[in-house]
């Protein structure tokens, strides 16, 4: 499925570089389309050398694949408005953070740092699936104590959100709002939203025009 004129960069983002520049979340996948292994390696592999606090590398991915049991638990367990789209993804990866020491009494001593380590992990993750001709969405719509349970998570991980991995499908194959989606024009608050100089709330003036 090519990609419409609404999933195009809009003004600003011309500077970006590839893969950012054409990364996107897809809300039709290909329910046929299976990854290799060596794919999902990849795909890890990107997350784990993702930047760190002191190396600590304290995320954690649970690997679902369509049609494993860990997939068929997700499922069930996924929000109304996820249930349609993130079940035709190859493989789902269940991001989780340690927050706390383990058994043998390792963790990070500043759990925080933990779930912005995660998230760089998860970025990683997403752009290399770009880079490979895949695409990503993440998501948090699930009940993720469920899952959790049933999954065997340990009480010091804790499960934050989902990434759906695969290549794009067949709109007609698609439930009317997961067609809705695709057509969203891509958008970002400005940057003076959220980047400041000199104090809080004042606008760094570097940007742009058309960016800020």
């Amino acid at each position: 499925m090519p990609d419409s004129p609404a999933h195009a960069p809009m003004p600003g983002a011309e500077v970006l570089a590839e893969p950012m520049r054409s990364r996107w979340s897809p809300s039709i996948f290909d329910d046929a389309h299976r990854l290799e292994p060596a794919q999902v390696a990849a795909l890890l592999e990107a997350a784990r050398w993702a930047p760190s606090r002191g190396n600590m590398q304290p995320w954690r991915f649970l690997v679902a694949e369509r049609g494993t049991p860990a997939h068929a638990v997700l499922v069930a367990h996924l929000r109304r408005g996820n249930s349609t789209w993130v079940p035709r993804a190859s493989v789902v990866f269940l991001g989780a953070a340690q927050f706390a020491a383990d058994e043998a009494g390792e963790g990070p001593d500043q759990p925080e740092y933990s779930f912005h380590d995660l998230g760089q992990a998860a970025a990683h993750l997403t752009l290399q699936a770009r880079a490979m001709g895949l695409h990503a969405h993440q998501f948090a719509g699930f009940d993720r104590d469920a899952v959790a349970a049933e999954l065997g998570y340990p009480s010091y991980v804790r499960l934050l959100t989902g990434i759906a991995v695969g290549v794009p499908g067949d709109p007609a194959t698609a439930t009317e709002r997961d067609r809705s989606k695709e057509e969203r024009v891509r958008d970002r608050r400005p940057v003076a939203d959220f980047a400041f100089a000199g104090s809080w709330g004042t606008p760094w003036d570097g940007a742009p025009e058309g960016t800020g």
